[in-house]
């Protein structure tokens, strides 16, 4: 006879196994919420490049048939010398907007981080320049080095110095176009780089300090190495920024110069890859060719700026 104390047997009910939902119908309605984006880009981004790749293979003035070319349109880019003297422009007026640039915006950035009162007026002032309109802002540059009423030419003068035909000489119109690019440049590059001082920690300035050392070794021993990937991130942006520079010179040279639209000034000085594109494209009304071009300045583009990130990056760094 069973006792009262005996427990009955346990019963173990296995738990339900739900049917699994997937993901998309899951969540869809997140999926819809971030699709706006994804369409727009297909749109606009995505089809737009694939179509220039396909338009390249082809001769196409934009309004009749299309015609297939192959890699002709590419062979004959390789030796188009037009289109080198555009890539030895552009890399001259990027190399004398970048660097001095960069040291400026360091040099602007590290007097931010020191000033006491005003901050954010500093901030909002030399942030101004970038989203000022290029236009107005190469209108003005033009005004600036006009070879007559210029006021380059103008202080020039007033220290005993010969005029400059900064918009009709060579190296006057990369000097000009250069200029133009750093000071609109500098400002929101100085912003970056506060943002990146502003992490590096304290104690480590304090240490350095106990320690004797004096504000150069400060900056050369902490804060640039402790800097080093905001400024591969600057060069790496400055770089793509500068090496599709088309508004500068455009307007610049137009305007002040009375060239014609995508000429880029006397000697074809100016006139950098985009704009030899635009001329090409919508000039000569050869978009095959133009697409061609387009295709070179992104190989010339990615080119950079895996050197550069290969230069600044940290040894030994993945």
């Amino acid at each position: 006879m069973a006792t009262a104390l005996e427990k009955p047997p346990l019963t173990v009910e296995r738990p339900r196994t739900a049917q699994p939902r997937r993901g998309f119908r899951k969540y869809w309605h997140l999926y819809a919420a971030i699709s706006p984006f994804y369409l727009l880009f297909l749109a606009f981004g995505l089809i737009p490049v694939g179509f220039s790749l396909y338009v390249s293979f082809h001769r196409w003035d934009g309004l009749g048939p299309m015609e297939w070319a192959g890699l002709s349109q590419y062979q004959y880019l390789l030796g188009d010398g037009d289109f080198w003297q555009s890539v030895g422009n552009t890399i001259v007026i990027w190399a004398l907007a970048t660097f001095p640039m960069i040291f400026l915006a360091m040099v602007t950035a590290v007097m931010l981080h020191s000033a006491v009162r005003f901050k954010n007026v500093y901030r909002f002032a030399y942030f101004l320049p970038n989203v000022t309109s290029t236009v107005a802002i190469a209108i003005i540059f033009g005004s600036v080095f006009s070879t007559n009423f210029g006021l380059m030419n103008a202080a020039l003068q007033a220290v005993g110095l010969d005029q400059v035909a900064w918009l009709n000489t060579p190296w006057g119109i990369k000097v000009a176009i250069a200029t133009l690019m750093t000071w609109q440049w500098t400002g929101y590059n100085a912003i970056i780089f506060l943002a990146g001082l502003q992490t590096i920690p304290g104690e480590l300035y304090e240490a350095a300090r106990m320690d004797g050392a004096g504000p150069v070794q400060t900056f050369f021993r902490i804060t640039l190495p402790m800097m080093r990937p905001v400024v591969l991130f600057v060069l790496v942006v400055s770089t793509v920024t500068g090496l599709q520079s088309f508004s500068e010179p455009q307007v610049l040279l137009q305007t002040a110069a009375n060239d014609s639209t995508y000429s880029g000034g006397p000697g074809h000085a100016g006139r950098t890859m985009v704009l030899y594109f635009f001329q090409q494209t919508f000039d000569n009304n050869d978009f095959g060719y133009g697409a061609a071009v387009a295709w070179g300045i992104f190989l010339v583009v990615i080119l950079f700026s895996i050197i550069n990130w290969r230069l600044v990056r940290r040894r030994g760094e993945d």
